[in-house]
């Protein structure tokens, strides 16, 4: 009998130290684990193609980009933009019948000379608001605005005198003029800028016409410069 109850703790004992060792192992292998882990890099943004990024938390992209011309504007855009809102309604006007930027508008006393003339109807022979013909509205323009130094005449008498122009020579104040339907010299404008002219026209009294419209480029014969 003595002798069972001694086997019984022997193998009590062995049991307790296996399952303390057991225990020991199962300690050491979590540290173990816990030891060679890495924490998670923590990265609030995740980037994408061509430099479009989205933060994890945002529901909006960002997207930068980094060629040319993204500077903030310059100063002469800036000013440009002052000049924009500086500007008159006159001048809005005759850049879009220009067909020009607002601030290239700015020889006043041309345009209110234009403005003040602006649909008076033709008169063959006139020459007051009421009715103005073409070689008439044109001198007037240039003794008034242009101070030439250019006597009354009709749209032949204006082109005898005038020093011939081609078209790519045309300025400002230069004279345009055409043969419609005739042999001679039938009617005059005179040139602004980018293929427009001003004159007083048959149909539509003071207006301001192209060059490249297919009726004006049909006649047109050629530019002349008064000194």
């Amino acid at each position: 009998m003595m002798i069972r109850k001694g086997n019984l703790l022997i193998q009590l004992s062995f049991c307790l130290l296996v399952l303390a060792s057991c225990s020991s192992a199962r300690k050491t292998t979590s540290a173990g684990k816990k030891g060679t882990e890495k924490p998670a890099a923590k990265n609030d943004k995740v980037a994408f193609i061509d430099d479009i990024s989205i933060s994890r938390e945002a529901k909006t992209t960002t997207h930068r980009y980094n060629g040319r011309n993204t500077n903030t504007r310059s100063r002469d855009d800036r000013r440009s933009g002052a000049d924009i809102e500086n500007a008159a309604s006159w001048q809005f006007k005759y850049a879009q019948l220009l067909d020009v930027a607002v601030e290239e508008v700015t020889n006043e006393r041309l345009f209110n000379f234009i403005e003040e003339w602006w649909g008076t109807p033709y008169r063959m022979g006139g020459n007051t608001r009421s009715g103005i013909d073409c070689s008439h509205f044109a001198t007037n323009m240039l003794l008034e605005v242009f101070k030439a130094g250019i006597s009354y005449g009709n749209s032949a008498d204006l082109y005898n005198q005038s020093r011939k122009l081609s078209r790519k020579e045309l300025q400002y104040g230069d004279l345009v003029f055409f043969k419609i339907n005739r042999k001679s010299v039938s009617h005059v404008g005179v040139y602004l800028e980018n293929d427009r002219f001003v004159h007083a026209s048959v149909s539509s009294g003071v207006m301001i016409s192209t060059l490249n419209e297919d009726y004006w480029k049909k006649y047109f014969i050629g530019g002349g410069r008064l000194n």
